[in-house]
Parts: structure tokens; C-alpha cells; sequence
């Protein structure tokens, strides 16, 4: 992954920002939560040492400038409800891939595709990317309509593309390019 600085960044309803010690009790909240962690790749966190750890992780990646992961909170709260980021990024090939998680609570009022437009629209302006795109298990309906209204293509199924809570996972493939972004503008 390149160096990367991580600015803040703003959508209707949220700021994009680095999360921070602060945001422990936040991310456990919707990190225990088994509903939210079914889908993705990492396991339900069991404590808040889980949660510590994670956050240690992350506050590590920004000060060696390899993370590109933004807290996302609510405007009308401050209250921090999910994460997105760049869980890869290929200078040489002007490619990158987004990942998101989301507090149950949040889930169907459109915040994830917001957040989701303005990292792709960052990506795009400001990193100069070609291709960005983004996974999810075959069984995650919510997550493959946040990439459909984000913009993305759905290219196919990946068989087999990841090994993740001790068996393979078909992973759906979807991606928006440069120029497809720019003709929605």
C-alpha cells in the first residue's frame, strides 16, 4: 500500500474521519454484535480487549501512514457508527479496494452508500485511481446494494476467494472506474 495521509472528510448526514482511543466503547458495540460480524472477515469481538486491539492496529497503520481507514460519524449525534476504508490500494495499477462495517442500528438509511460515494469520489480526485472495487460474501444482500447504488458493476463471483471463520467463501465482485464515476457527475 502507498503512504497515505487520511483527511476528514464530510457527506450530508457524516464526518469521515481517523478513528481515536475514544472510539473504543463505539466499536465494540457494533463489533460484538453477531449480526454485524456474520458477514464480514474478522470475528465477533468476545471482549474489549478485541476492540483495543483492533483500534491499536489501526492508530499504528496511520502513524506509519499504511491504513486508509475513516470512523464514520453521525452529524446529528457524534456518535462513531461504523468504519470504511481503502483495505488495499496498487499505486502502480491505480487500483483500490473499499471495506465497510456498519452499527445494526444504521443499517438501511442509506448512510454506507453515502460514505461509500464520497471515499470513491476521494479515490478518484484525489489518489488518481483508475479502478476501485469491492467484495462481500455471496449471502450479504445489504452490502452488494450499497455497491449497486454506490455506482459499481457487478462482475461475478469469485469461487472460493477467501478463507475466513474456518471455511472458503464465494465472494460477489464489483468495481466503477474512472470514467463511468466521471459520467455520473
Amino acid at each position: 500500500m502507498n503512504l497515505i495521509k487520511i483527511p476528514d472528510l464530510e457527506t450530508e448526514r457524516l464526518m469521515l474521519r481517523k478513528i481515536n482511543e475514544n472510539d473504543l466503547q463505539a466499536i465494540y458495540r457494533y463489533g460484538s454484535n453477531p449480526n454485524v460480524s456474520q458477514h464480514v472477515s474478522w470475528e465477533t469481538h468476545q471482549s474489549i480487549e478485541d476492540t483495543k486491539g483492533f483500534v491499536k492496529t489501526i492508530l499504528d497503520g496511520y502513524r506509519q501512514e499504511t491504513k486508509a481507514l475513516w470512523g464514520m460519524e453521525l452529524k446529528s449525534s457524534g456518535q462513531l457508527v461504523g468504519t470504511i476504508d481503502f483495505v488495499t490500494i496498487e499505486s502502480k495499477h491505480r487500483k483500490a479496494e473499499i471495506g465497510y462495517v456498519l452499527a445494526e442500528d444504521c443499517w438501511g438509511k442509506g448512510y454506507m452508500t453515502e460514505a461509500a460515494k464520497q471515499i470513491i469520489a476521494y479515490g478518484f480526485n484525489e489518489l488518481d485511481l483508475e479502478r476501485i472495487q469491492a467484495r462481500c460474501f455471496v449471502a450479504n444482500k445489504g452490502s452488494a446494494r450499497v455497491m449497486e447504488k454506490a455506482g459499481m458493476t457487478f462482475e461475478g463471483i469469485m469461487r472460493k476467494a477467501m478463507f475466513a471463520k474456518g471455511k472458503f467463501h464465494d465472494l460477489k465482485l464489483y468495481s466503477i472506474l474512472s470514467n463511468e464515476w466521471k459520467a455520473t457527475l
